[in-house]
């Protein structure tokens, strides 16, 4: 007897929540990157079906036109939205234009059975739209600083992905990302943010550690952060997530994306 160990399947969660923090529907995310390829004289046949394949994880390396489109549309490289690369041009379906993506060859094999679902937390599910608060001590202004967003979170197993709105920040067009693991009530992950090209800091990425602790109530986590600054140094700083709500839902969501009070 031959048992076939089918490789498990994990949702794309850094993709879905850049395409919510967009304020999109999976429609419209697979219009603007249709459109995005078709500017870049690249066209695709990008449909809802296929963003569902992507988000669902049954996709992990987008053909390279898609790959472009995308980082057109989020402005964000093909590994933050949580593909591992762009892959060369393979078999693939549809009329010559792009195609639908690359597809691994089925013949004479049987149909992958599902892979068992990720355990959830013990403490419950974190998605929803969270407020981020953390401080830092800027050199060049000898004064402290509070930067703030309004965060979509995602849970999928013990994987936390938070992506900021686009209008949702103290510091505009200064976005966010956090890419988190969590065990038990302890978070540990990394943050980027990119900060305003007309702002202070000239554009310049940051990033760096960060861990937190999750309250008992389930709607706070507070911790440090840890990251680089201007001169090379190594800061850390307090750096907390508040709940704001707990539905990831367009309305919900498009209520948040203004700068946080």
């Amino acid at each position: 007897m031959t048992t076939t160990n089918a490789p498990v399947r994990t949702p794309n969660a850094p993709l879905r929540a850049v395409r919510l923090g967009l304020l999109m529907s999976q429609e419209d995310f697979a219009r603007a990157v249709k459109e995005a390829g078709a500017r870049a004289g690249r066209p695709n046949n990008a449909n809802k079906r296929l963003v569902q394949r992507w988000e669902a994880g049954e996709i992990s390396s987008p053909q390279p036109v898609y790959a472009r489109a995308l980082e057109a549309v989020t402005g964000l490289p093909i590994e933050s939205l949580g593909f591992s690369s762009a892959v060369p041009l393979a078999r693939v379906s549809g009329d010559g234009q792009g195609g639908h993506d690359v597809e691994p060859s089925d013949e004479g094999v049987a149909p992958p059975a599902p892979g068992p679902t990720p355990q959830a937390s013990p403490r419950g599910n974190y998605s929803g739209v969270w407020l981020s608060k953390y401080e830092y001590f800027s050199s060049g202004r000898d004064s402290s600083f509070i930067g703030m967003h309004y965060v979509v979170l995602l849970q999928h197993g013990d994987r936390l992905t938070a992506r900021s709105l686009p209008n949702g920040s103290s510091n505009p067009h200064s976005p966010l990302t956090m890419d988190m693991t969590l065990d038990g009530s302890v978070i540990t992950g990394t943050w980027v943010e990119q900060t305003a090209t007309d702002g202070y800091y000239r554009g310049a990425r940051y990033h760096g550690a960060i861990q937190m602790l999750v309250e008992p109530t389930g709607t706070r986590m507070a911790g440090k952060w840890v990251g680089f600054g201007k001169d090379m140094d190594v800061n850390t700083g307090p750096w907390e997530l508040r709940l704001q709500d707990s539905s990831t839902a367009q309305a919900t969501i498009a209520r948040y994306n203004r700068p946080p009070q």
